[in-house]
């Protein structure tokens, strides 16, 4: 019966063809790693590596000795891995949320991470509908979701931000709005406001759907939509504007509507929220990993990496 020491110091050497770095990945003494192999070999009864001053390979016996060990030592480590997780109360399957495809690339991507860094880990996600922004949340379908801010609700933990994006101003292609270069606030007032119905907070709508320009005009309201597709249809056949995250533009540009940039608006940020019950390591693992994606948010316009530096470049589609 081979020791564990034995297994992973062979392993790491036919792995590394090199005593120096066997011996610093191990934090052994390199003399100490020499003797391990010896004895090793010695209880084969054949030589497992050839070695010179200048070069370490493995034997014909050592290599099928590696073949046949590597299997179920890989599988040991990741059962030890998955019992590990679970008792740090990572282990098991987390349910995220998003309200858009841009957010959708970012926690895809972070699951992967997740399940690499935590084997005993899994990450489903989801899309959560406009009109009923909390309600999957609070039925117990999703564990964690990212939304758009501002979220002021009594049960719900705010995370961090993930990122924040310009806002830009869906016009009909055919609307005196669509040949500006950019818009303000102000040019609300200026054709019906398309809005949000559902189990949507006054205060959410307020914010992303104004009800007075900053100088105190009104912004006339239009007709009202559930879901993402049927807002994008509503502009395009003229019912109205409505304000959006400038980079979904590029998953939903589509003939009949100009995107505007804002001048004046201020960025549509997305951040983390979950139950304050079902607050749990799990939920905390995988949002402390999301700010270390090796490609940030905004790298191709998906959003600005937060806080503060900016993210979709405000181009515009213009009518044909």
């Amino acid at each position: 019966m081979l020791e564990r020491h034995e297994i992973e110091a062979f392993l790491t050497l036919a792995e590394e063809l090199h005593f120096r770095r066997t011996s610093e990945r191990l934090g052994l003494a390199q003399g100490r790693v020499s003797q391990t192999i010896k004895r090793l070999e010695r209880r084969i009864g054949a030589p497992l590596f050839e070695r010179t001053s200048r070069h370490v390979a493995l034997t014909a016996i050592g290599a099928q000795l590696r073949d046949d060990l590597l299997p179920g030592y890989r599988q040991i480590r990741h059962a030890v891995a998955r019992a590990t997780e679970a008792g740090r109360g990572i282990g098991g399957t987390l349910r995220v949320g998003y309200s858009g495809p841009m957010v959708a690339e970012i926690l895809l991507k972070a699951a992967e991470r997740f399940r690499a860094r935590h084997p005993g880990g899994d990450v489903r996600i989801q899309e959560v509908q406009l009109c009923d922004p909390f309600g999957p949340l609070r039925g117990g379908q999703l564990d964690l979701q990212v939304t758009e801010r501002p979220v002021a609700e009594a049960d719900l933990t705010v995370g961090p931000l993930l990122f924040s994006a310009p806002r830009t101003l869906m016009v009909p292609d055919g609307h005196p709005l669509a040949r500006r270069a950019s818009v303000s606030l102000e040019d609300l007032a200026e054709a019906p406001l398309l809005t949000i119905s559902g189990e949507v907070p006054r205060y959410w709508l307020d914010h992303h759907y104004p009800r007075h320009t900053p100088s105190g005009r009104t912004v006339s309201r239009g007709p009202t939509a559930r879901y993402w597709p049927e807002l994008l249809t509503l502009v395009a056949a003229g019912a109205g504007v409505s304000p959006a995250c400038a980079a979904v533009e590029r998953y939903n540009g589509r003939p009949g509507i100009t995107w505007v940039p804002f001048e004046d608006a201020p960025p549509v940020e997305f951040g983390f929220l979950w139950p304050t019950t079902a607050d749990s390591a799990r939920i905390r693992a995988f949002v402390d990993l999301c700010p270390t994606l090796d490609r940030a948010p905004g790298a191709d316009g998906v959003g600005a990496p937060s806080p503060g530096a900016s993210g979709s470049s405000g181009r515009r589609q213009r009518p044909g």
